[in-house]
């Protein structure tokens, strides 16, 4: 039997919808913060009726995933839309590359896992990479040689004014260096303005893997493995992040806080000629990229302690909560850090995470 208009409307499952709800959990550094109204999107068609809210349709929206890349600093005043839209599955398979979809909810890292299991590789370096598959394009995650940018297909969102389905494709998603639309509000920005809801990625053929990074050239000669394939690569690359970064379920954090800065040859001659030893990458436009943490080491702020927050021990680019820390702390020490690397080397570090 088909169901008339209004019926079908009626049969139409109701917005799971919480008010004064608690952030720490949803958010990877356990930061206190409390959503003035959290809605859970289990999909596209709850956005829309999100949009057609009589109460949340005109309100401010904040848009949270797996709350890996967020620094909470206060409660938020707005309708915090936290997405959980799940869903794996091989769209296409041509002769150059597979298609695999996720729902924006997904893990990321259990995506990667399946598309191993599938047969599909080709996102193995970017394994065990906190988050959800929605916000890896916002944020262009990378690691070890490859960047979502290099895998992405399209994306599906829905806009969070008219409710209207869009496709983008890379070059509307503008992705940067660990940047895309998604995170500027200006002319062409799509910060707040649509929500991702299903994620694309094109999975080469023939594979090959990618292997051009310092730490897995050393897994390379020290499993005399020179053509691994990518279930040795993932494993390689789990075991590399396990071994210097902590479980954001032990420790709080946001992984890597501060972007890599990229300055000019001369700029990075001149550091080189006062720090030899600096760690740095030549890139293929004639910049360079340099390490952060070795900047933040080098000013001597690894293991160390500003109220609640802290370098960590293993790794001086993951700031943590070392129990009961709040985000102003945690700001307090990144700006800290921020203006010793500038004193001492003139560069100025940005920080990953979003702070809200």
């Amino acid at each position: 039997m088909r169901l008339s208009e209004p019926a079908a409307a009626a049969a139409a499952p109701a917005l799971a919808v919480e008010e004064r709800a608690s952030l720490r959990a949803f958010n990877t550094f356990g930061l206190p913060a409390l959503a003035r109204t959290l809605v859970r999107i289990g999909s596209a068609a709850d956005v829309r009726r999100v949009v057609d809210h009589p109460a949340f349709g005109r309100a401010a929206k904040f848009i949270l995933g797996g709350g890996s890349n967020v620094v909470l600093t206060r409660d938020v005043d707005a309708v915090v839309l936290k997405v959980e839209i799940l869903g794996r599955r091989v769209v296409e398979e041509r002769a150059d590359a597979v298609v695999v979809e996720a729902g924006a909810g997904e893990n990321w890292h259990d995506f990667v896992a399946w598309t191993l299991a599938q047969g599909h590789p080709g996102l193995e370096n970017l394994a065990l990479i906190p988050g959800t598959v929605g916000a890896a394009p916002v944020q262009n995650i990378g690691a070890y040689g490859v960047e979502l940018k290099d895998r992405f297909e399209s994306l599906d969102a829905v806009d969070l004014v008219t409710g209207r389905a869009v496709t983008l494709d890379a070059r509307a998603c503008r992705f940067g260096y660990r940047d895309s639309a998604f995170k500027h509000s200006g002319f062409g920005g799509l910060a707040g303005k649509s929500l991702i809801t299903h994620v694309r990625f094109r999975l080469p053929r023939p594979w090959a893997p990618v292997l051009g990074y310092l730490e897995l050239e050393r897994k390379v000669a020290e499993a005399g493995n020179t053509s691994p394939d990518a279930r040795t690569v993932f494993d390689w690359v789990s075991a590399i992040r396990c071994a210097k970064l902590p479980d954001p379920r032990a420790i709080g954090n946001a992984g890597s806080f501060f972007k890599n800065p990229v300055v000019s040859a001369e700029q990075c001659r001149d550091i080189i000629g006062r720090d030899p030893e600096i760690v740095h990458y030549p890139l293929p436009d004639g910049t360079v990229k340099l390490a952060a943490g070795w900047l933040i080491d080098a000013c001597g702020w690894k293991g160390k302690t500003v109220g609640r927050a802290g370098v960590y021990e293993k790794h001086s680019l993951v700031l943590v909560n070392r129990g009961g820390a709040h985000g102003s702390e945690v700001v307090t020490l990144a700006r800290a850090i921020q203006e010793s690397v500038y004193g001492r080397f003139g560069i100025r570090l940005e920080p990953e995470p979003v702070i809200v």
